[in-house]
This record gives C-alpha cells, structure tokens and sequence, in this order.
C-alpha cells in the first residue's frame, strides 16, 4: 500500500501531526511519500530531515491521498484526487474541518486504513466556465462552491440566474453563490442556504445580500445547467472564484455556468461518525 501524506505546513507545525503519520502507517508496513500541497510563500522555514517528493509523480501510484490542515486544504488537494482518480481524506488541523474525518488527536485510527476498516463516501463536483461571446475563456472544478461577488468599492450588482435558460431570478445584490451539498455548510450555509446531505447530488443556488424579496436559495437537480448571467451594460466589477481559489475578473455580458462534473471525488471514511454527528459537533449544537 502507498500512501501520500500532504500538510499544509502553515497548519500543521513543524508537521509533527505528519511526522506521527508516517510513523503509525509505516509499522504497518505501508510506503509513505510526503508531497507538499503548495509551495510556501516568502521565508517559511521547512524541517530540514524531512524528504519532500513531488505529489503529482508520487499521485500516479498511490492508493490515498492523505491531507493535513483545514477544509482549504483538502479543496486544494481535490482536484489532483480526481485527477488521478485515489480516494483522498482529511486530517483536521484548522477549527471546524467538515470535510476532514480526523482530528489530529486521533490518528491512531490510521491502522483502520491498512487493515481495510473504512468506506468511501463518493462526493460530486461542479463544472465551472466562463462564456464570453460564446467562447469559453475559464474553466474549474469545484468541491464546494463557485462564487460570483462584487469588487471591493462597487456597488451591488445585477444578476440574472438561469435554470436549463428558464430565469429563476433577477436581483441587485452583493452576488451569488452556487454550491454542490459538499459546499452547503461553507458560505452558502453562512449566506442563509439549506444545509443539503453531502452525498446527495444538487446544485444549491443562495443569493448573497440580494435587494428582492422573490431572491430566494433554490435547490436544483443535479441534470440541470445553471448561468449565472452579468448586465451587459454594467460596468461593476464583479469576480468569479471556485472553492476560494484565485479570483477571475468578469465583463459585463459574461455568463458563468455550472453544472454537474462527470468527475467525482471519494473521501474515506474510518472514524464511524455520521454526517449528522459531524454537523452537530461542528456547529456546536447540543
């Protein structure tokens, strides 16, 4: 068995939770690799004796992708999971961590993994574009979400969202967010959308500060096509980010749609817990 261990080294110190990783699987007999997610910015000093090797050589052969930090890391890393189509899990270094199935206090739980004691919990991803002129000029996947926000100084946008090209709202506001279930606990959650069980399949649409009493969330099929279409004639800055990544500039006219990836990721899971034990951890709720 290969495993790929990979800390977000901002999260996890002195990557003590992976040094105890790569200790636990490898008295089991597994052959680690530590890949780093990105590379760290400016002077952050890395553990000299620790032996980095590079993530996408290291994903061609690897059983599971193992990721330590926050939900931002495992997005991060998500791609590359269904890229090369291993299951991926997630070893909570942040604060709430829906995603991750691991507090760093429990990795003794890794010998589950080698001894076969866990489940896959297959997850749907979101096709991103953007239509100029009816060329795409952008496109990503997303795990969460892919949201549409004004600039830092404009003013409320105007935004028209479509269903298979039947309008389902027109609204002023500060934009508008288009999540998969996985993303329904993120910043459609906090912006006043339904919490959707992560295994269902469903676009979720959540207006974000809309100025309409009719701009409501709506929860779609996953068959359906949603556009997102900005006023041609406005000249408002609006910018487009999937899961958080690095924001993309739209023009006035520019369309952004979304719809169901054919691609798919697969979390592991081995700690028992439920969705709704998770929820109730992570929210705080009694």
């Amino acid at each position: 068995m290969k495993v790929i261990l990979s800390p977000n080294p901002y999260r996890d110190k002195g990557l003590r939770a992976v040094r105890e990783a790569k200790r636990i699987l490898e008295q089991d007999g597994v052959k680690v690799s530590i890949c780093l997610p990105f590379r760290p910015e400016g002077n952050h000093e890395m553990p000299a004796d620790v032996a980095f090797s590079d993530i996408r050589t290291e994903a061609a052969e690897a059983d599971c992708l193992i990721c330590f930090g926050g939900d931002g890391t495992i997005l991060h890393s998500a791609k590359l999971a269904a890229e090369f189509h291993i299951p991926i899990m997630g070893v909570n270094m942040g604060s709430v961590g829906f995603m991750a199935e691991l507090e760093h206090g429990e990795l003794k739980l890794l010998h589950r993994l080698v001894e076969g004691n866990y489940s896959c919990e297959k997850r749907m991803l979101m096709e991103v574009r953007v239509l100029r002129d009816k060329r795409v000029i952008f496109q990503d996947l997303a795990l969460n979400d892919a949201t549409i926000t004004k600039g830092a100084v404009a003013r409320v946008l105007d935004l028209t969202v479509c269903g298979d090209q039947m309008k389902i709202m027109e609204f002023s506001g500060d934009g508008v967010i288009v999540s998969t279930p996985t993303g329904s606990t993120a910043y459609s959650m906090s912006a006043g959308g339904p919490i959707v069980e992560p295994t269902a399949e469903n676009l979720i649409v959540t207006p974000i500060c809309a100025h309409a009493l009719q701009a409501k969330s709506f929860v779609l099929g996953a068959e359906r096509v949603v556009e997102v279409h900005t006023s041609r004639q406005s000249r408002k800055v609006a910018y487009l980010s999937a899961d958080g990544g690095r924001a993309f500039r739209l023009s006035g006219g520019d369309i952004v749609q979304l719809r169901k990836s054919r691609q798919q990721i697969e979390l592991i899971r081995l700690s028992g817990r439920n969705f709704y034990e998770i929820l109730s951890q992570k929210l705080g709720r009694n």
